[in-house]
């Protein structure tokens, strides 16, 4: 929302200050021009992008008018579904919760956390990280390595519609020049001409050049900024989430591996430990522990085991 409030507030500063000083509104409406600009730009990515990122661009713009999904409660409900797991997997040990990891839709944990099954990537991130720590033979320093390189591939593949965007926008002053040439080039053919449509052809050709200058600084430039932040947050995410595997992995209590996890997460997302503490105490649905004899025993709620028993 605050994107397309921005991108309103910067054409109404613009143009209405262009009206203050009198200026004829009809002036700057020239389709011509903004075909060759906007046509010309569309061209430009299609010839330097591969289909599959601008599929991501335009998905990527979509998010940045919708807005981030990534707040303090999702944050918080994160590090409380980690808490969940390793729970469980202190009590009944990280081999019960296999299937889980194949089937994360289907999981007693998962799928009480939609947001996470829809973030693919995510999903992915923590499920596998998490199945070679049921295979045993992993130290933390490998999955340390492992994590780093799937984040880095991620981080790389959302920097690909955000490159592209940021390219539109440089190139958008010198289509804008583009239009203006070729409005002078009529201009000239006129030049002969009444003094009145002379001064239009000039005019319609600087518009050229206006919105060319206008579009880049005033929407490509800093929607491709807006989609870096939103990607940087997601960075973050998964941030959180090897913090506290790491910490789980090298041994930490399960309290103690989701303090690691919270402190990764930015100030001003970060839920404070006493917000944690309650949610855990009151949110956390820890499934029940299977006895010897295949049964489960009945379900403890996290809210009644005291936090010096993990």
């Amino acid at each position: 929302m605050l994107t397309l409030i921005g991108i309103v507030l910067v054409f109404a500063a613009v143009f209405g200050g262009y009206a203050l000083e009198r200026g004829n509104p009809y002036v700057l409406m020239q389709p011509a021009e903004m075909l060759i600009i906007c046509g010309a730009a569309l061209g430009t990515v299609l010839v330097a992008n591969p289909p599959s990122v601008i599929r991501k661009m335009v998905s990527g713009l979509a998010s940045a008018f919708r807005g981030s999904s990534l707040t303090q409660r999702s944050f918080r409900l994160d590090l409380l579904m980690l808490y969940e797991v390793m729970t469980f997997a202190r009590r009944a040990g990280i081999n019960e919760l296999e299937n889980d990891f194949d089937n994360p839709a289907k999981s007693r944990i998962f799928s009480h956390y939609p947001a996470f099954l829809a973030d693919s990537a995510t999903c992915d991130f923590v499920c596998d990280t998490l199945r070679l720590i049921v295979i045993g033979d992993t130290k933390p320093q490998e999955l340390d390595r492992l994590m780093d390189l799937d984040m880095e591939v991620q981080r790389r593949g959302h920097q690909q519609p955000v490159a592209a965007l940021a390219a539109v926008a440089d190139c958008l002053p010198g289509l804008g020049i583009v239009a203006a040439v070729l409005g002078v080039v009529l201009t000239m053919e006129s030049i002969g001409g009444p003094t009145v449509q002379v001064g239009q052809k000039i005019a319609a050709a600087l518009v050229g050049t206006f919105l060319g200058v206008l579009l880049c600084y005033g929407v490509a430039g800093p929607l491709a900024m807006r989609l870096e932040q939103l990607n940087e947050r997601h960075s973050q995410l998964l941030e959180t989430a090897r913090a506290g595997i790491l910490a789980f992995a090298a041994g930490a209590s399960p309290i103690l591996a989701v303090e690691f996890a919270r402190r990764s997460i930015p100030m001003e997302l970060r839920p404070s430990f006493a917000q944690m503490e309650a949610s855990m105490r009151r949110d956390a649905r820890v499934p029940p522990v299977p006895n010897p004899q295949g049964t489960a025993a009945p379900e403890v709620e996290a809210h009644l085991v005291p936090p010096s028993a993990e």
